[in-house]
């Protein structure tokens, strides 16, 4: 057996944490997960430094936030060369690394040229068809983007999901896809090929995966199979009414008209919610898949496994959809962590994914060399009492649409650029998040010591731009401008 133990890496991509059984949800099924969060830590709270696809894997990839790393806080921005990178560190201290599924490095290269991959040496890449839809609309090239390759070997080309559909689209609309060529399914595919692969060609060395799951983001498109799994008038209420967003970041309204979300009837979140679990618990069995992959190849004792995901989706939450904000659906994140050294257990400590790099920079002793923003968690994984972090910093956006927040696991204050607009939230007494403290009688009282908080956490990570010297930075807004379709003077891009 390698010296060093084996790395899998799980990602989600747009999952909530309280979809899982092991994080409370008692309707969708998620066995596997769940007998992965029993054998290992579960981190109750752990966030995403940026609720945002690209920056937070970025923030992942190299243990920063991503105004250090990419020098944008939102869907864009190739990481720096002088980061850190998680695949090309475990490169170098002689791991043989994989990638199978998504990894939204960006810019997307164009035919001809080599695919952006920062260090991992095999790659099975899928990117939802945005190599595709920037390069090579008419596909007159191979070697873009391998599923989408795959899909036109085995006789589906151009059936990546229903006709008309596109990434981002509210809607539930199942795969016509075969369950054995759904996406989620083909990544596992990959996983377990590229773990055999290197056991039969390279037994002797350790190996990093990525497993990277495309799904449960939009559009939600469950295998048929998966389609009628739960009943949609047996799936809960959203959080929150949409009058609540009044007072609120201004991203959320804008969010819910430019994507025609308020056109949705009630009984279309429940069928919406419904595909969504479905999703997630046919992605579950993805997992089982890869980890009873592991166990017939004789190496799960060796191999740390980590299951996360980079952000969550509000999922109807307060009448929208998505993230680019700071409410639980969308900044609250699974992160499990299972393997050598690590005591089962459900862990309260402050954790997020910048700190997997570090961490897993620990536990294997291949140290970063330079320091980095996250945190090494290897002594909470050993004890369920060690000491974390006291604050939680996330941050969204650029000039003038950047917002930021910071908790301490019971209280989340939040701010964001337009209109000074302030959230406080007692998490202890409103999980929900249905009462807006910073509206209320005693805000002045409340909100001074977390903006003081908030400011200086931002100083501490070096996220300065939201900062006008002593105070805040504030820009104008208009309310009345979010119902307007294109959303006037509004910077959000992250689609």
């Amino acid at each position: 057996m390698p010296q060093r133990p084996n790395i899998l890496l799980v990602m989600a991509d747009q999952l909530r944490a309280d979809a899982l059984g092991c994080y409370g949800n008692s309707i969708c099924r998620t066995p596997n997960l769940d007998a992965l969060a029993a054998a290992g830590a579960l981190f109750a709270n752990a966030f995403t430094p940026n609720p945002i696809c690209v920056p937070a894997r970025a923030s992942l990839t190299t243990g920063n936030y991503s105004h250090v790393c990419t020098g944008v806080k939102r869907n864009a921005g190739r990481i720096r060369d002088d980061q850190v990178k998680l695949a090309e560190h475990f490169a170098r201290c002689g791991y043989e690394t994989y990638a199978c599924g998504k990894l939204h490095y960006v810019p997307y290269a164009p035919p001809g040229q080599p695919r952006l991959l920062h260090g991992f040496q095999h790659c099975d890449l899928t990117e939802s068809g945005r190599y595709v839809w920037q390069h090579d609309r008419q596909y007159q090239h191979r070697g873009l983007e391998d599923y989408i390759d795959y899909l036109e070997q085995v006789g589906w080309g151009g059936f990546s999901r229903c006709h008309g559909v596109g990434n981002n689209d509210v809607r539930p609309c199942p795969t016509p896809l075969p369950a054995e060529l759904h996406v989620d399914h083909w990544v596992a595919d990959r996983t377990i090929a590229r773990l055999n692969e290197h056991l039969a060609q390279r037994p002797d060395k350790p190996f990093l995966i990525f497993c990277s799951f495309p799904k449960p983001h939009s559009p939600y498109d469950p295998p048929q199979e998966y389609v009628k799994l739960y009943d949609p008038r047996d799936m809960p209420a959203p959080a929150g009414e949409e009058a609540l967003l009044a007072d609120r970041n201004p991203v959320l309204e804008a969010t819910r008209y430019s994507h025609a979300i308020d056109t949705l009837s009630p009984a279309a979140l429940k069928v919406i919610k419904a595909y969504y679990y479905g999703l997630v618990t046919h992605q579950d069995a993805q997992v089982g898949r890869v980890m009873e992959a592991l166990q017939a190849a004789g190496v799960a004792e060796d191999t740390i496994v980590i299951y996360t995901a980079d952000h969550g989706d509000l999922l109807g939450d307060f009448g929208t959809f998505f993230k680019c904000n700071f409410l639980e659906g969308s900044v609250r994140v699974p992160l499990i962590v299972a393997g050598p050294g690590v005591r089962p257990g459900e862990r309260s400590q402050l954790a997020g994914l910048q700190d997997i790099l570090p961490t897993l920079a620990a536990m294997t002793g291949c140290e970063l060399g330079k320091e980095v923003h996250g945190m090494d968690l290897t002594g909470v994984l050993a004890r369920p009492d060690a000491p974390g972090r006291e604050l939680f910093y996330s941050q969204c956006g650029d000039d003038p649409d950047q917002a930021a927040m910071v908790t301490d696991g019971r209280w989340k204050y939040c701010y964001a650029q337009r209109g000074c607009t302030e959230e406080l939230y007692d998490l202890r007494e409103d999980p929900q998040e249905l009462v807006n403290l910073a509206a209320g009688p005693d805000a002045e009282r409340l909100l001074g010591p977390w903006r003081e908080r908030l400011i200086a956490e931002a100083r501490r990570v070096g996220d300065t731009d939201i900062l006008d010297g002593e105070k805040l930075r504030s820009s104008p807004l208009d309310r009345s401008a979010l119902r307007e379709l294109p959303v006037k003077g509004m910077g959000w891009r992250w689609y």
